[in-house]
């Protein structure tokens, strides 16, 4: 059985020293995590991304934007994305690649994506709410954070379903694009930090549930608009988990957001962050195992 402290997990919510002693305070008797607390990425929606700077796992989110996510598999699968530089790192802000050339101004031979900056959200999406602002619910779709129109509003539409859109915290996968919105192609880019500006504008199709410390310390640029202008790093390879035979294959299992365990985790997260509470202050817990990432 998977056991894990309820102040443990708290500290990775990424509070300040005296909040998280607060919070750890408030959960000294909150349950412990068990293993049914706890559900595994499901291999097909597992993005591996080995870089020389170590291995970055991202959970693809097909519910908020089935066309991108199909555009990822299919150019991992080709191996596209394999040698690819992050060419253009913010400090604060993210990590972007998947251009071919380097420049900012490559792109695959596919066709231009229509934008998926929202999606309709059903009764049987995955949603666990932890918070309900007038006239909205924030929460999650799997590790996706998102923010979505109230569940009772489905009564009232005629699909059935409400309007939903997912937020730009750390680790947040999205996709780059031109000025026209369904221009996005095989550019991307990882949160290094939250950036709420960008929710609704550019399409996001997953979260990095492994490797945020790696994201983080990918080279940042020194040239104009974050472009780094010598010795990027890169992408060494890029596979879909469920492409990879089971000697190299990871296995992630994520803490379940509708678990009890992970709502004593938010409810500590709330009282220490008080008034400045936001969906982004939310890590989820993970455990990886498997394989090592290969040596570069």
């Amino acid at each position: 059985m998977i056991r894990l402290s309820a102040l443990a997990l708290l500290l990775l919510a990424g509070a300040s020293t005296a909040q998280a002693q607060e919070a750890a305070t408030l959960a000294a008797d909150a349950p412990m995590a068990v293993a049914t607390d706890w559900r595994t990425v499901p291999a097909e929606n597992l993005l591996v991304i080995d870089t020389n700077r170590g291995r970055i796992l991202v959970e693809m989110t097909p519910e908020a934007a089935p066309l991108h996510v199909e555009r990822m598999r299919v150019l991992a699968r080709r191996g596209f994305f394999d040698g690819i530089v992050f060419h253009r790192v913010i400090d604060g802000f993210m990590a972007q690649t998947g251009d071919p050339l380097g420049t900012g101004e490559g792109q695959s031979p596919y066709p231009d994506l229509k934008a998926e900056f929202t999606f309709r959200r059903a009764p049987e999406t995955p949603f666990a709410e932890v918070a309900a602002p007038a006239g909205a619910a924030l929460g999650f779709l799997n590790s996706l954070p998102i923010q979505t129109q109230p569940t009772a509003l489905m009564a009232t539409t005629a699909d059935g379903k409400v309007h939903g859109w997912g937020t730009y915290c750390p680790g947040v996968a999205g996709m780059a694009r031109d000025e026209a919105n369904d221009s996005a192609n095989s550019q991307f880019f990882l949160m290094r930090q939250p950036y709420p500006a960008l929710d609704k504008r550019y399409t996001i199709w997953g979260r990095v549930v492994s490797g945020l410390d790696v994201v983080r310390a990918i080279k940042v640029g020194d040239g104009e608009n974050g472009m780094v202008t010598a010795d990027p790093d890169r992408m060494t390879r890029v596979r879909i988990a469920s492409d990879l035979p089971d000697t190299e294959r990871p296995v992630i299992q994520v803490m379940d957001a509708s678990s009890a365990a992970f709502r004593t985790l938010v409810d500590g997260v709330r009282t220490a962050r008080g008034a400045d509470f936001s969906i982004c202050d939310v890590d989820l817990p993970v455990q990886v195992s498997g394989p090592a990432a290969p040596a570069v």
